[in-house]
């Protein structure tokens, strides 16, 4: 199959525990996190995914997105690329030049200012600067910076800004370069709900535009219905606190 053709995110037989890995495959006394045996995601589509805290969302974020090691058993397949056969600094490769993540924490460089931290994906990957076809990436991150209500802070500390702002930072930084699959954890915590509605609107339109896809993870259920699907991880997670047995 063409990559091009196959699913944005395809996984079979996922089992997951913190501790196991290919190097390591039992880990005694570890839960069994994620144990998904199948879950597919079209190009293009917007999903969102929620379930109560410690469900293993966070955890099947940082698989997806090539943060946390792939375990041994199973396949997980974004972009029609197998995860698993790259390492650790090809899949964070991969992230810069294929997904925007939006972490919980937010992961910004304190010693960047805002713009910095909104601009450092083009920077540092040529295909996210490709996308800008041409455009200063200072330019589209002022974009992004209006629209979110943060531009008159693009040149400060981003360590001198309130969570909430800190957390509409990391979106634009997500969203800059157009890549091709948003990864969205917990995206509106901090966010009153005008800039919630702005911020999703955002995020819909230059999704719209680029043809990507969204995962978005929110204990929000009012925003479900603005999405194509809503999926539950407790339907899909079969995990029920057992010990790792592979």
């Amino acid at each position: 199959m063409n990559p091009a053709d196959s699913p944005c995110i395809e996984i079979e037989n996922l089992r997951f525990a913190y501790g196991a890995n290919k190097k390591k495959r039992k880990a005694p006394g570890e839960p069994v996190v994620l144990d998904v045996p199948e879950f597919r995601m079209q190009r293009g589509e917007r999903v969102f995914l929620h379930g109560p805290s410690g469900s293993g969302k966070t955890t099947l974020l940082g698989l997806l997105g090539g943060v946390l090691d792939i375990p041994a058993g199973g396949r997980v397949g974004v972009l029609g690329q197998d995860l698993a056969t790259l390492s650790s600094a090809a899949r964070d490769a991969f992230r810069g030049s294929h997904m925007g993540y939006i972490f919980q924490m937010f992961n910004l460089i304190p010693y960047l200012s805002v713009v910095e931290n909104i601009t450092l994906p083009c920077r540092l990957n040529a295909d996210r600067r490709a996308r800008l076809k041409g455009r200063e990436a200072s330019e589209v991150a002022q974009e992004l910076a209006d629209h979110l209500g943060i531009a008159d802070y693009l040149n400060s500390p981003v360590t001198r800004l309130s969570v909430g702002q800190q957390q509409r930072v990391a979106a634009a930084r997500a969203l800059i370069g157009d890549p091709e699959l948003i990864i969205a954890d917990e995206p509106t915590s901090a966010l009153d709900t005008d800039r919630r509605e702005n911020f999703i609107e955002l995020l819909f339109q230059r999704c719209q535009a680029s043809g990507a896809s969204v995962l978005f993870v929110s204990h929000d259920h009012g925003l479900r219905s603005l999405f194509d699907r809503d999926v539950s991880l407790a339907e899909i997670n079969q995990a029920r606190s057992t010990e790792v047995s592979v």
